[in-house]
């Protein structure tokens, strides 16, 4: 959720490095955001300066760069995008905050659960507060340890204090940055004479591809030349491992597109493609692991959960294996059946994503093994997994998911096959379904946009789906919902006597999936009761049914229809956001990377 980025260096605009690098986390979803630098002294010996803050509620604009702040003459900066959680969203409870003498700034991500008792012991010690939330009593803390301790010591001795998932990072008014996290994103990165920090890589890439990715109880000390990273329980140095981030700069661009969330429905077919021809040696390693496992798990969350229940239907249909599907929030309360032979599959596109990290650590704790199919190289569900596999996608900036969840449908796809000695089958499927896409994208791209201004008159969607297709409508109707604001539910074909047809009146307008499997015909005659009390039956399949009202074509995939069909989907939602006048790549009240409770 919340976005943090600092810089420290030779540049002398450091505030407007972090400007732009918080520009590059808007994606994350916030509410607030802020920056603090300190100023340059006259004497460039002299370590000490004053800390200079700003803080904006609303959304980041070109406007501020005219701003005191941003003109400023600044090596050593840290900036915030803010959720709000404790407090409202105002300026005073904007990050960075300041500590009394204001020569210590710090901005969190994270919930410290303790707050309320760290915040009265420090009020009886005379600690001002300025705002309503758990990370200003964090500062305090820090500054309270300060009285005695050196900076470093300080802020090891209030991290231990605390409770909860969190990363910090603080400047004080001397040249030095420093970090420590628990289970919550942050990435150093590493320049020529200058240093960065963030809570994602994306944000790094316009600067450096060399990163170093701050583990649990770690504690940073990041000055323009140097990284010294120390462990917060025994004090030893450890020695970083520096990674290479295999994406390109230009992958964080709009390019021709108008959006982002456009630019990756796009970017599909090549993802289909590269996935196809390059993952048969992890396929293959990956498959022996889940023949070797008593109880296999798949968890996600949002559209990975619905990859998820596709995953279970293609295991059980391909694989003939039983697999339990779980929403990832749920797991820890389905806990207690894991043995050290259970294996957990992960997915995830952000690989931070604290519904999962919660219950995979519990799953560790009883010696299960861990699977993590993630975007993000480094990232917290990856360092946690005793086998990993990257998604493949690239950076996926628009929040609602697209290119990643079908990059893990096709991987799903792969490792059933995969199981059975067949893995050629699904690689063949897969360049067919690339082909689809692509088809679907250049041919029947003017009839979606049609049909999604018919769609944006309507308060209401129904998606329909049985079988394989049942997630389908689960992922449609999550598509369509998230970036148009339009109530949108997605139902299993026979669960529409059990209550939702009530729902129906005339013109009520009903997504139906269509391929042409074993559920076909009852999915058919599914739209025949709707429409025979007034609904508007939109048909996605390869056959143009008479029940269907509207008709987008898609190829018979066999078991990989589940990938085109989805995408006529993510257009509708697409438009349907254009066409109601709202910004798809960044729906109200969501986030990309869901770090928080």
């Amino acid at each position: 959720m919340c976005g943090i980025f600092g810089y420290i260096g030779k540049r002398n605009d450091a505030a407007k490095v972090v400007f732009e690098g918080l520009k590059r986390l808007e994606y994350r979803g916030y509410d607030s955001w802020g920056i603090v630098a300190k100023q340059e002294t006259r004497n460039r010996k002299q370590e000490t300066g004053d800390l200079i803050i700003e803080k904006h509620v609303g959304k980041i604009s070109d406007s501020s760069l005219n701003s005191k702040l941003l003109t400023l003459s600044s090596r050593l900066a840290i900036g915030h995008t803010r959720w709000a959680t404790h407090g409202g969203v105002t300026v005073a409870n904007a990050h960075p905050h300041l500590d009394c003498s204001g020569k210590l700034a710090l901005v969190h991500n994270g919930i410290v659960e303790n707050y309320q008792k760290l915040r009265k012991s420090l009020g009886k010690k005379g600690h001002k507060f300025k705002s309503e939330t758990d990370t200003e009593v964090v500062v305090h803390l820090v500054e309270e340890y300060a009285k005695r301790q050196s900076l470093k010591e300080a802020v090891r001795s209030a991290f231990q204090d605390i409770t909860g998932l969190n990363a910090f990072v603080f400047i004080s008014d001397k040249d030095q940055i420093f970090a420590v996290k628990s289970a919550t994103p942050l990435v150093i990165g590493i320049g020529n004479g200058d240093n960065f920090i963030s809570s994602d890589p994306n944000a790094l890439l316009s600067y450096t591809k060399k990163a170093i990715l701050l583990g649990d109880s770690q504690l940073a000390e990041i000055s323009a030349d140097n990284v010294r990273i120390t462990s917060l329980v025994t004090r030893k140095k450890i020695k970083p491992k520096v990674l290479n981030i295999d994406w390109k700069a230009e992958e964080i661009e709009l390019g021709r597109f108008k959006h982002f969330m456009l630019k990756e429905i796009y970017e599909q077919p090549q993802i289909l493609r590269n996935i196809a021809q390059n993952y048969t040696q992890q396929i293959n390693q990956l498959c022996k692991i889940i023949r070797q496992a008593h109880g296999i798990f798949l968890i996600g969350a949002g559209s990975a959960f619905h990859a998820c229940l596709a995953g279970s239907y293609l295991f059980s249909k391909i694989a003939k294996e039983h697999v339990n599907t779980i929403v990832a929030s749920e797991f820890n309360y389905l806990e207690d059946f894991l043995t050290k032979d259970s294996l957990i599959i992960a997915l995830s596109q952000s690989g931070e994503t604290i519904d999962i990290i919660e219950p995979l650590k519990r799953a560790k704790e009883k010696g299960s093994k861990i699977v993590a199919i993630v975007n993000n190289q480094g990232s917290t569900i990856w360092q946690m997994a005793d086998y990993k596999m990257l998604l493949g996608a690239g950076p996926e900036i628009a929040v609602a998911s697209t290119k990643a969840y079908i990059a893990k449908l096709a991987i799903l796809l792969l490792i059933v096959n995969g199981l059975i000695g067949k893995l050629e089958n699904s690689q063949s499927l897969l360049m067919e379904a690339a082909a689809e896409v692509e088809r679907l994208l250049n041919e029947e791209n003017s009839t979606i946009e049609k049909i999604s201004r018919e769609l944006a008159k309507h308060e209401h969607i129904f998606t329909l789906g049985r079988g394989l297709s049942f997630q389908s409508a689960l992922e449609a109707a999550l598509k369509m919902k998230e970036v148009s604001y339009i109530h949108t539910e997605g139902l299993a074909g026979g669960e529409l006597k059990h209550g939702p047809i009530a729902l129906i009146s005339e013109g009520t307008p009903c997504v139906v999936f269509a391929p042409l499997d074993e559920t076909y015909e009852a999915i058919i005659s599914n739209a025949a009761e709707i429409k025979s009390r007034g609904g508007l039956i939109i048909g996605i399949g390869p056959i143009q049914e008479s029940v269907f009202e509207r008709w987008i074509k898609v190829k018979d995939l066999g078991v990989a229809s589940i990938i085109a069909n989805v995408i006529p989907a993510q257009l509708f939602g697409y438009y349907l956001a254009l066409e109601r006048k709202l910004d798809p790549d960044k729906p109200r009240n969501l986030a990309k990377s869901v770090t928080v409770k």
